[in-house]
């Protein structure tokens, strides 16, 4: 049975409250201080922890090809029905670009300080989807007005950890809302509203790509004990990088649709 669109907006709405009610249900989450303890420690040429720390221009270069496509490559003008709707994408791509540097300065001496700068970028890249996501299967207009509050929430909740860490009594909860209720909630977007744009392909499969990634992320000793050639922590960078190609290529697909630009031309 064909849902309403009501219906599926209070779905989606019940999957908000679900992950804020199951944030505040969990006791204060501190970070574990073996959380910097990363299975691959080694020093190739000077540099430790070494693919931990260089498999970051992965970031790098697909945040760097995101901004680029969408300051002034095809996306720009080809991918979407307004202008304004680049704005989410293009917190997204630099997210990605300054996760590049915020990692690897975080995994050349991992401790929470640092691990603020890794965290913090991630959250833009969180936000900018969801908000691109919500402009596009949900509504344009309700997209443009929280996608300010998004991003300061996703970058207060890691301000809330570090500073709760500085005193004794971090919590993590905040930020586990963001990282994976965000995920819940665009998978939520995508199975409740049908996507009315090309690329939905891509999308999926950034979605398992990112999946991928944090299973290799839990899995990170295990994995570098499989001969110690790569740990999983380090395949958590390349698959995560991979899922934001995705995106990009989801993008791309879009700009060179005709049939679907054809239709946006000739309904401005």
């Amino acid at each position: 049975m064909k849902l309403s669109i009501r219906a599926r907006g209070v779905g989606l709405a019940l999957v908000g409250v679900v992950v804020i009610v199951a944030t505040l249900s969990l006791p204060r989450l501190p970070q574990d201080p073996s959380y910097h303890r990363f299975a691959d420690q080694r020093t190739i040429f000077g540099v430790p922890n070494a693919l931990d720390v260089l498999s970051n221009i992965l970031f790098a270069i697909v945040g760097l090809a995101g901004v680029l496509e969408l300051v002034r490559g095809s996306i720009a003008e080809r991918a979407f029905v307004t202008r304004w709707e680049r704005w989410p994408y293009l917190v997204l791509f630099a997210g990605t670009a300054l996760t590049a540097v915020g990692s690897s300065y975080y995994h050349l001496a991992p401790d929470n300080a640092r691990l603020f700068w890794d965290r913090l970028p991630m959250t833009l890249g969180f936000m900018g989807l969801l908000t691109a996501l919500l402009a596009e299967r949900v509504s344009t207009r309700f997209a443009r007005a929280a996608f300010v509050p998004l991003v300061l929430v996703g970058a207060a909740s890691v301000v809330y950890w570090d500073l709760g860490e500085a005193s004794g009594v971090g919590d993590l909860r905040p930020y586990a809302a963001v990282q994976f209720g965000s995920l819940l909630l665009i998978l939520a977007m995508m199975i409740f509203f049908p996507a009315r744009l090309p690329g939905d392909a891509f999308l999926w499969s950034a979605t398992v790509s990112y999946g991928v990634a944090k299973l290799f992320e839990a899995g990170d000793l295990r994995v570098y004990g499989l001969g110690h050639i790569v740990s999983g922590h380090t395949l958590k960078h390349l698959f995560a990088a991979l899922s934001v190609l995705f995106v990009l290529l989801m993008l791309y697909e879009r700009s060179r649709s005709k049939e679907w630009r054809r239709g946006r031309d000739s309904n401005p």
